[in-house]
């Protein structure tokens, strides 16, 4: 339904590409909705007028018959021509709605009738644009539903990788705490058996950084004194 809508709307132009969900087919469907309402307001006004034909021939014939009768004439003594004419004033009488054949009501009925007619174009004018201004707003909500739905699906990939380089790095780590957990274990376990194998507290790790700081405050402490016994090696002797 839909789809014929839109074929009928744009005719020979092409259909703009639009992402079928939910909001694009409610939008389309009330506007759908909306067209038929009116066509079907079209088609009562059509038959209304139909009936108002017929009615206003019923009266035609009505008038032909009063109008001839008060000319004191008759339809088989009256020339087809003049029998034409009498027709042709009474549905114009009959068009315009005028209350007699007079020239002053007929002019009036027709300079009323021409200012409806202004009227009903300048409406058919209005709606011609509004349904152009509809179409152009339904391709411009179309082509940005289509560029929000790209960058939803960029968004999309982009936060998927941003999710696995995340998740590398998160395994990432537990492997690397893992890995230390399990040094320090092999480090200590290494350290016992060191020292069940009789190794010499003073020859681990800790134990000789203590030493090597020991020694580096040992050396600080030599130089000045190195200092000085240069100095006095270097005083004359004493005679």
């Amino acid at each position: 339904q839909i789809a014929l809508w839109l074929k009928k709307m744009y005719g020979n132009q092409p259909i703009p590409r639009y992402k079928v969900n939910a909001r694009t087919t409610d939008v389309l469907y009330e506007l759908v909705k909306h067209k038929e309402a009116k066509d079907r307001d079209m088609a009562l006004v059509a038959a209304e007028l139909k009936h108002k034909a017929k009615e206003y021939e019923a009266q035609a014939n009505y008038l032909r018959g009063i109008l001839l009768e008060s000319l004191h004439i008759s339809a088989g003594s009256t020339s087809r021509k003049a029998f034409g004419s009498v027709n042709d004033l009474v549905r114009s009488t009959m068009t315009l709605g005028t209350k007699d054949t007079s020239l002053i009501s007929l002019f009036c009925a027709i300079s009323d009738m021409t200012s409806d007619l202004y009227a009903t174009e300048a409406k058919n004018i209005e709606m011609q644009q509004e349904l152009i201004k509809i179409g152009r707003n339904l391709t411009a909500a179309l082509a940005l539903e289509k560029r929000l739905q790209d960058d939803l699906t960029e968004t999309e990939k982009l936060l998927e990788q941003e999710w696995f380089v995340l998740d590398w790095k998160s395994k990432d780590s537990k492997f690397l705490r893992k890995k230390s957990e399990e040094l320090k274990y092999r480090i200590k376990a290494a350290k016992e058996q060191l020292l069940a194998a009789g190794l010499d507290r003073s020859l681990t790790h800790e134990s000789l950084v203590i030493l090597s700081e020991e020694l580096t405050e040992l050396q600080k402490e030599i130089v000045p004194l190195k200092e000085k016994l240069e100095s006095y090696l270097g005083l004359p002797p004493v005679i």
